[in-house]
């Protein structure tokens, strides 16, 4: 044995060949500081070893490596500059000195070799990989770039256009594609893996393959002429402007660190790379962006955990209600093969069902994810009736009836009466309490919300609403049927709007008093949209939402909240409603809609909804964009931390999470949570006092001021 570590080990094999096997004591093999060392020791071992002629790395477990250590970033990236500096340059030295070996080193991959996996991967001078292996960088999705020779080697190899490409989109690669492009030497199947990295390194060691070139490339300047090179990174960085915009420098740090890196060395170019790093890794961005991955992982888990307490297995499911909402979620459920009763009393409604699970396969063809075996098997899964005896059998029932409690109510206890004693019963309620619906039931305990946003398909957010009387078995069945369809589950607490729209609601209220005080809602969607970051404006939200879902939740929500969420006089939301303007649903509300030219959806102002508030809004004036997000975002993160305070929700990463996947909440800046701290908890005391006169929904709670006053985290306390 040459080397043996806690996360990998070096050993003198036959023909002079050293295996440097990765191993780590967990269930996967990644890079944290305790590898890094040990690679590090190993290479040393090995450059001091006179019997080794080749070098072949690879993994002893059944993925090759997944990455750095996530875990150990927020704390290393609150360092200061010159300290995390030193720590990625002294990492990436580790990658050059394994990449200097005097002897030829192949690396065979199986499964995932992604950021620094890779990296190590392009460390060695041959790659090959088994049929199982997908390999990238997908630094960007955390607001960073390569930092352990990524940016420097991947041009080097298959030129900067194609590297810019994969590390600006983070997408991975199967080997067919990587060979296609000229990242690896092979592909294998799985079996032949070992064999075949071992000939190819004796190949080398022959002077078969001349991996001494292969070296050289990689260490030297791109080989691009002047000409070549500006229209190159100028066409990346104009796609980067394009597709990224703005808000997530990583990309654009890209662009710019590779340019200035072409006419430069390996040397030259790794401290390029290793300043980009560091900029990257001080931005509020990343810190956004890793948080979520970290609050990510948590939900995942947290997931996984309650789906082994199921112990029932859900083989059939029943959607009571078609249309569009029942049937995107009978698609969710066929299309990962389970059979789904689609129950309406209205044939018409089963039909509009079936069309939009059509849509969405038509779609999915149409951009070449579905072929035509799996939209036939999808839809065959999919079992419309108007009988309610064809629920019986049926182990998972999910109301998705009109939303009126009366009406939920009625359907619930004929649900109770048809289906077998075990089955378990939930509504898709957006806001009636669970509690309520609850009574219409004689076995409480095995009913549960389950809130699914539209559309279905696109949106990965479930809110599993747990009522008084609901039984964890209950809720470990639905998380582990959840899960199944694809969906990312989160359990909240009953309250009125559950979650997500608890916190919502008090975020229009916000915007409807701006345009009461005179503010346009087009100069608020611009800012809440294009400073901000949302994929829609509030105005622009409430006309996809619909004026009239709107105006009854948040008479919903003034019932259940009354001391902060009383309906607002003349609010222009309940104008538009009266007036018949209901929003996208009927091509009128804030704006008007309809189709340009090309036959795309298109929007604009309508001169009628300005005209409707004429009288019941202050004249039109100007407010700072600080102002607007000010006033529209304060409501929101009150109502998040009261949630947390509550109980309704269990964590500050769960209550991220589910409005990033519920609503769409920017990306770059991690959450209503992670926003809050970002700002600084003190700070955010000292914006919200700024406006508490406006009202309850400005006013912060104790708990929000005494964390602010003693230096917590809301992070600290996730579990």
């Amino acid at each position: 044995m040459i080397f043996e570590g806690k996360s990998l080990s070096v050993a003198l094999t036959d023909n002079s060949i050293a295996e440097l096997v990765f191993d780590a004591q967990g269930s996967v093999n990644k890079f944290d500081r305790q590898t890094v060392e040990e690679l590090n020791q190993a290479t040393a071992a090995i450059a001091a070893s006179s019997d080794v002629k080749g070098v072949l790395v690879r993994s002893a477990k059944s993925t090759f490596i997944v990455g750095a250590d996530i875990t150990e970033f927020l704390p290393l990236f609150e360092m200061d500059p010159a300290d995390i500096l030193t720590w990625v340059a002294k990492t990436s030295q580790v990658f050059d000195h394994f990449e200097d070996l005097a002897v030829p080193t192949v690396v065979a991959i199986n499964g995932f070799a992604l950021g620094g996996g890779f990296e190590m991967a392009l460390a060695g001078d041959i790659r090959v990989v088994d049929t199982s292996s997908r390999i990238g960088f997908p630094e960007v999705k955390l607001g960073l770039m390569p930092g352990f020779g990524g940016t420097v080697r991947l041009p080097r190899v298959i030129g900067a256009d194609n590297a810019l490409e994969w590390m600006t989109t983070g997408r991975d690669r199967d080997g067919a594609q990587a060979l296609k492009e000229g990242a690896i030497d092979a592909v294998v199947a799985p079996e032949h893996l070992h064999e075949a990295g071992r000939s190819m390194l004796q190949d080398a060691m022959a002077g078969k393959l001349d991996w001494q070139v292969r070296r050289a490339q990689k260490k030297a300047p791109l080989m691009l002429n002047a000409n070549e090179s500006v229209m190159s990174f100028s066409t990346a960085a104009a796609m980067v402007a394009a597709q990224a915009g703005r808000h997530y420098p990583a990309p654009h740090k890209m662009v710019e660190t590779i340019s200035k890196a072409a006419r430069l060395d390996r040397d030259g170019a790794l401290k390029l790379e290793n300043e980009g790093f560091v900029a990257l890794a001080k931005t509020d961005a990343c810190k956004a962006q890793v948080g979520i991955f970290l609050a990510d992982q948590l939900v995942k888990a947290k997931g996984k955990k309650v789906a082994k307490g199921a112990t029932k297995e859900i083989k059939q499911h029943a959607v009571l209600g078609a249309g569009i909402m029942g049937g995107g979620i009978a698609y969710q459920g066929a299309v990962k093969g389970i059979t789904t009763i689609m129950k309406d009393i209205n044939q018409a409604a089963l039909d509009l069902g079936l069309k939009e699970a059509s849509s969405i396969l038509e779609k999915g063809m149409q951009r070449g994810k579905v072929d035509a075996k799996k939209m036939a098997s999808t839809l065959n899964k999919i079992i419309p009736t108007l009988d309610q005896n064809a629920i019986a059998n049926a182990d998972l029932i999910i109301e998705a009836v009109v939303e009126n409690p009366k009406i939920k109510a009625a359907v619930l206890a004929a649900t109770e009466k048809t289906v077998a004693d075990d089955a378990i019963i939930c509504s898709n309620t957006s806001t009636i309490s669970i509690n309520q619906l609850a009574k219409s039931l004689e076995k409480p305990e095995r009913f549960c919300g389950m809130h699914f946003f539209n559309p279905v398909h696109k949106m990965p957010l479930v809110e599993i609403i747990r009522g008084e009387n609901t039984s964890d078995a209950t809720i470990s069945a639905v998380v582990a049927s959840t899960l199944k369809m694809g969906k990312t589950p989160i359990v909240v607490n009953d309250c009125p709007g559950f979650l997500v729209n608890r916190v919502l609601f008090p975020y229009f209220a916000g915007f409807s008093q701006l345009l009461i005080d005179g503010a346009d809602f087009t100069a608020v969607d611009k800012v809440m949209e294009k400073v901000f970051g949302w994929p829609m404006g509030p105005a622009f939200l409430l006309d996809v939402v619909g004026m009239d879902t709107a105006d009854h939740a948040s008479s919903v929500m003034s019932n259940g909240i009354p001391e902060r969420m009383q309906k607002i006089d003349n609010d222009p939301v309940t104008l538009l409603y009266k007036a018949g303007r209901f929003g996208q649903k009927n091509g009128k509300g804030f704006y008007d809609f309809s189709l340009d030219k090309r036959g795309r959806p298109a929007k604009k102002a309508s001169p009628e909804a300005y005209t409707l508030f004429e009288g019941h809004v202050a004249a039109t004036k100007e407010f700072d964009k600080e102002e607007i997000i000010a006033r529209v975002m304060i409501p929101m993160a009150n109502e998040a931390i009261r949630c947390l305070e509550e109980g309704i929700v269990a964590s500050a990463a769960e209550a991220d999470i589910a409005l990033l996947f519920g609503l769409g909440f920017p990306p770059f800046r991690g959450g209503i949570f992670r926003y809050i701290e970002t700002m600084g908890l003190a700070n955010f005391v000292v914006l919200a006092d700024k406006y508490a006169s406006l009202g309850p929904i400005y006013q912060i709670s104790d708990g929000v001021r005494e964390m602010a006053s003693s230096g917590k985290s809301y992070f600290s306390q996730s579990a």
